[in-house]
Formats: structure tokens, C-alpha cells, sequence
């Protein structure tokens, strides 16, 4: 699949966005996630990137996409036991529905737990940092 030069400038600003350089290797890691609708493990990426040519090591993939994920740029959803899924996201504040049977993601921008987590904090005495959610079930299309 060839890669527009328009795809590799978007890939390029967002990782210096997030004070990342723009390798080659990490270029071909999120050009492999950008083809994906959902959600894809470090070895279905690894054989994305072998498909295409892309001389990119397994260890490579995972250093990246752990790399990625504590900058910000991909999100790891943990709905495979055993595996962390990635996510190339969108930018800002959001949760995830996933589908246990087809692992359809949907992103919500939402989020009505503010007040919530603050009742929560207060109660436990405790000072939240952020937080995470991630919601299984299944999808419409697979019920």
C-alpha cells in the first residue's frame, strides 16, 4: 500500500506535537494504525508492516507502541486478555466502547465523571490524576 506524502506529514506533526521525533520506524507504526478502523495488536501491526515491506522488528513494534502510548499518541486498551490492543485516537480527553466479538472501538468524547471522581476523591481522601475508561460489550452488528 503506497503512502501519500500527506499521510507521512500528518504522522510527522503529530509526533513532534507530543516531543517525539519522527523516525522511520515509528512513522511506519502509525502509518500501519492509521489503516486500521479499530484497534490492532503489536504482532497484527508487526505483520502489517512485513506485508508492506517494512523492514521493522517485532521488538521495534512493541518499543514503539509502548513508546507512543506514554507520549499520548496511541491509546492501549487492554479488552484481549493477555495483550494490549492499539488505538490511534483522536486528540483531547475521551473513553472507548469496544466489541468483545468483532473489537469495533468507538471513541467518547464525553465524559460526565468529573463530579463523580471528585465526590469520590473527597470520600477517599485521595488526589486523581486522570483517569480511563474502557467499556466491553457487544456491538449492534454482532448481537
Amino acid at each position: 500500500m503506497a503512502v501519500t506524502v500527506q499521510a507521512q506529514s500528518d504522522e510527522r506533526l503529530k509526533l513532534e506535537r507530543h516531543g517525539l521525533r519522527a523516525t522511520r520506524q515509528r512513522l511506519a507504526v502509525l502509518q500501519a494504525l492509521a489503516t486500521e478502523p479499530n484497534d490492532a495488536t503489536a504482532q497484527e501491526i508487526y505483520g502489517c508492516l512485513a506485508k508492506r515491506g517494512e523492514a521493522v522488528g517485532l521488538a521495534t513494534v512493541y518499543r514503539t507502541l509502548a513508546l507512543l502510548n506514554d507520549h499520548g499518541v496511541v491509546d492501549a486498551l487492554a479488552h484481549r486478555p493477555g495483550e494490549l490492543c492499539y488505538r490511534l485516537c483522536g486528540e483531547g480527553h475521551h473513553h472507548h466502547l469496544v466489541c468483545a466479538e468483532c473489537h469495533r472501538v468507538v471513541e467518547l468524547d464525553d465524559c460526565d465523571l468529573d463530579d463523580w471522581l471528585e465526590r469520590v476523591a473527597i470520600t477517599h481522601a485521595f488526589s486523581i490524576s486522570g483517569h480511563t475508561v474502557e467499556v466491553t460489550g457487544i456491538c449492534a452488528d454482532c448481537r
